[in-house]
């Protein structure tokens, strides 16, 4: 295996959260073995599953830590891996995505090159659940400013690396929210404390749903109360149309 050499190697952090994932979470588990990168440490938290997913995390040597134990949820669960996670960046993973390529972690890690910047984020493609060539949507993430969270823009959460540093002094996901933790880190990360995130201008993640706050009408309105929710935490006052256009903002992803 060839690998990529840096000039100052950072130590990278993903962490996987599963539950009875045995169906997808091998291609997850391979995207990360066959990354051309130095020195990662992947990290999987397992929610006490009953099918056969942790004999399938444990046929990968690569992984480094598997906690396999009952959790009160996602975000709880996430919080465990930031526990552990001993890398300069963290990413998070699901069990149901996967990297695009071999050089995803490369290419996340020469941004970090620079020692100003916190986060770096990208693309990614929603692919058809039984086929991950097949792509149905792209999440285009384009470059942002302070305003653009006001107008409803977010950056695809699989795809946000931050350095620990950054956890360690702001705080990990808050599990009080049920679906919008991943959006309230973001804001508080991003528009609170103002940290410096780097778009990296490409796709480096497959997903392969759209997330449980887009899986009915009745879910999206308890997301939306989550979202206002996620602002008032912050103590940061949304626009009146800075909640409507947030998803609204994913109907370009289909074009």
């Amino acid at each position: 295996m060839i690998v990529l050499k840096q000039e100052n190697p950072i130590r990278i952090s993903i962490i996987t959260v599963c539950r009875n994932a045995e169906s997808t979470i091998a291609d997850a588990l391979t995207s990360v073995a066959k990354q051309q990168f130095p020195s990662v440490e992947h990290i999987v938290i397992d929610g006490a599953s009953v099918d056969n997913t942790r004999g399938v995390v444990e046929s990968f040597p690569h992984v480094r830590n598997l906690i396999s134990e009952k959790d009160d949820g996602i975000y709880h669960a996430m919080n465990k891996g930031l526990k552990i996670a001993t890398g300069d960046v963290i990413g998070i993973l699901n069990a149901d995505d996967l990297y695009v390529d071999d050089f995803v972690l490369s290419d996340v890690s020469r941004q970090f090159q620079d020692e100003t910047v916190d986060a770096v984020y990208a693309d990614l493609v929603y692919v058809d659940f039984n086929n991950a060539d097949r792509v149905t949507r792209t999440w285009k993430a384009g470059s942002y400013s302070l305003k653009s969270l006001y107008n409803g823009w977010m950056p695809p959460h699989p795809t946000f690396f931050v350095r620990r540093s950054v956890y360690e002094k702001l705080g990990s996901f808050n599990t009080s929210l049920v679906s919008a933790a991943d959006y309230e880190l973001m804001i508080r990360f991003l528009l609170k404390h103002t940290i410096k995130a780097k778009y990296l201008p490409r796709v480096i993640i497959k997903m392969r749903r759209g997330g449980i706050s887009n899986a009915s009408l009745k879910n999206r309105m308890r997301a939306n109360q989550e979202d206002r929710k996620a602002w008032e935490i912050n103590g940061l006052k949304p626009q009146f149309f800075t909640l409507i256009l947030k998803p609204l903002r994913k109907l370009s992803q289909f074009i």
